[in-house]
């Protein structure tokens, strides 16, 4: 089930394409803000196996209950909107985050929460304190892991390095090599969470920071080609981990016109990927997009947003035979 429940931060733009973007941000929450699918009783369902799944399996003991909450280019966005007519007013704010977030897990058995990148950038309070309260908040919410977004190197590698210490989750980036830098030994390729049993498997790409980051500011940071790293980090945890089912926390962004690859292209080139998480883009998503995968399989893919408008949710069952799984989807607005 994809929720993708409204979450707001207050701020301001980067620059004139972020303006751009921040307007059509504007129109896409606007007509989700306005259809009927936004309403509690719509949603839909996707089931990924190799044969029926009867809807009366969704509450039987004989399946597992998996809720994935993420967010992305939340970029610094400490309070709501403020109360100024504007679109987003009022909207969103971390407390807000975290209650809700609080209410999910006060309701659900097993949660796994990640951020998609582009934590910093946006408002003072970055510039103020650097990402520390961005960092401590997250750690207070209770985030499982996060990759890496282009603005999260704004501080410089050292900057990042500093902040580090506030976190209590892992940074999951397969596709940067930090070999000859100051975070060296502090970034994960994947990692594997378990729950009942199952194992699930949880891998970060990022995008190449060449053209969008100055490069004092990531130094010796190797770009890999994503692609490549994809495939192999989640060949390893399906054979070697033995992972039931794998997550990439993408900061590629969903789609681009140019050719620029992107969460689409990663679904269509890699095997072994479930589910990808996206960022970047600031793209709002009605529900998860479906591609084929180089075997024909489908990934979902999804993005909720930017500024923490928007927590997505998805809940994943889990046949304990490990033959079916189903994945119930459903967008929600909170106002």
């Amino acid at each position: 089930m994809v929720r993708n429940h409204l979450s707001s931060l207050c701020g301001n733009g980067f620059s004139d394409q972020h303006a751009k973007n921040m307007r059509t941000n504007q129109q896409q929450l606007t007509t989700m803000k306005r259809r009927s699918f936004l309403k509690k009783a719509a949603g839909s369902t996707l089931f990924l196996s190799s044969g029926s799944f009867p809807l009366e399996v969704l509450a039987a003991p004989e399946t597992m209950k998996l809720t994935i909450l993420h967010t992305n280019d939340v970029h610094s966005r400490i309070e709501p909107f403020p109360m100024d007519g504007s679109d987003y007013a009022g909207m969103g704010g971390a407390a807000k985050r975290a209650g809700l977030i609080k209410k999910i897990r006060a309701t659900e058995k097993n949660v796994l929460l990640f951020d998609c990148g582009d934590i910093f950038q946006g408002t003072p309070y970055f510039n103020k304190f650097g990402g520390e309260l961005e960092f401590k908040l997250m750690s207070k919410m209770g985030y499982d892991a996060s990759t890496l977004g282009n603005h999260d190197f704004d501080a410089g590698l050292d900057g990042l390095n500093k902040q580090l210490p506030h976190t209590n989750f892992p940074f999951l980036v397969s596709n940067y090599d930090f070999s000859d830098t100051p975070v060296a030994g502090k970034i994960e390729d994947y990692r594997v969470f378990e729950k009942e049993g199952f194992r699930i498997g949880v891998f970060g790409l990022g995008i190449e920071l060449e053209g969008l980051v100055p490069p004092v500011l990531f130094g010796e940071t190797r770009h890999l080609d994503p692609i490549k790293q994809a495939n192999k980090t989640a060949a390893i945890l399906r054979g070697e981990e033995g992972c039931d089912y794998v997550i990439c926390l993408s900061h590629l962004g969903y789609t681009y016109k140019n050719g620029k690859i992107c969460d689409i292209t990663l679904a269509k080139q890699t095997n072994n990927i479930d589910l990808i998480l996206g960022g970047h883009t600031h793209t709002f998503m009605e529900q998860p997009d479906q591609v084929a995968n180089k075997s024909g399989k489908m990934v979902l893919i999804n993005q909720a947003g930017w500024a923490g408008l928007l927590l997505g949710r998805l809940d994943v069952f889990f046949e304990h035979n490990r033959k079916s799984k189903c994945i119930t989807c459903k967008n929600q607005v909170i106002n």
